[in-house]
C-alpha cells in the first residue's frame, strides 16, 4: 500500500465523511479542488462560463455518487475522472448544437458578424506579443481532437503523471504517451511561428 501526502489523506478523510452523511466535507473538498477542476475543464472546453458550469456538476456529481469513490483510490483521480467524462459529454452535446461563427457571412449585407465589431488593436509591447502567443497555443490546444488535448492539458498543464492521465481518462499509460507525442508533433507544426 502507497504512503499518502497530507492532501490525500484529508481527501480521503473528506470522503469518509460525506460517506457517512456530513454534507460539510463536501466544502472542504471544494475549498481545495474546485480552482484547479476549473482550470482543467476552462482549457478543455475553451469558454469560462461553460466550464464553470461543468465544475459545479462535477462536485454535484461527486456529491450524489460518494458512495462509489473506493478508499484505495485517489481522489483527485477519481475527481477529473469525473471532470474528464463531463466534458467528453459536453463536447458530444456542443456537435449537436453548432454554434454561429464570427466568420459567418449576412445574407443581406454580404459582412460577417466579426467584422461588425471593433477590432481591438494589439499594444506594441512584449506583454501584447506574450498574450497572443499564448492565445495561439490555446487555440491551437482546442483545434486538437478531443483525446489529445485530454492528455495534453492533464500531463503538461495540469502537471499530471501519464499513469495518473491514464486513470482519469480510463486509458493505459501507453495510449497516454502515444497520444502524447502525437499531439506535440501536431502542436509543434501549427506553432511553428511562434516557436
Amino acid at each position: 500500500m502507497s504512503i499518502l501526502t497530507d492532501a490525500e489523506a484529508r481527501d480521503r478523510a473528506d470522503m469518509e465523511q460525506l460517506q457517512a452523511g456530513r454534507e460539510t466535507a463536501l466544502n472542504d473538498l471544494m475549498s481545495r479542488h474546485a480552482l484547479p477542476v476549473f482550470h482543467f475543464l476552462y482549457r478543455m472546453v475553451g469558454n469560462e462560463d461553460e466550464a464553470n458550469d461543468l465544475a459545479q456538476e462535477t462536485f454535484v456529481r461527486v456529491f450524489k455518487s460518494c458512495q462509489s469513490f473506493r478508499a484505495d483510490h485517489r481522489f483527485s483521480t477519481w475527481l477529473y475522472t469525473i471532470a474528464a467524462n463531463l466534458a467528453r459529454n459536453h463536447f458530444r452535446w456542443r456537435s449537436r448544437h453548432p454554434q454561429v461563427s464570427l466568420e459567418a457571412e449576412n445574407a443581406e449585407t454580404g459582412q460577417t458578424l466579426g467584422s461588425t465589431l471593433p477590432a481591438e488593436l494589439p499594444a506594441p509591447n512584449d506583454a501584447a506579443l506574450t498574450k497572443e502567443r499564448a492565445a495561439a497555443v490555446r487555440a491551437a490546444v482546442e483545434r486538437l481532437p478531443e483525446d489529445l488535448r485530454a492528455a495534453i492539458i492533464l500531463c503538461e498543464w495540469e502537471e499530471r503523471s501519464v499513469a495518473e492521465a491514464a486513470a482519469i481518462l480510463e486509458s493505459t499509460p501507453k495510449a497516454v504517451e502515444s497520444r502524447l507525442y502525437r499531439a506535440r508533433g501536431i502542436l509543434r507544426a501549427g506553432l511553428k511561428d511562434w516557436l
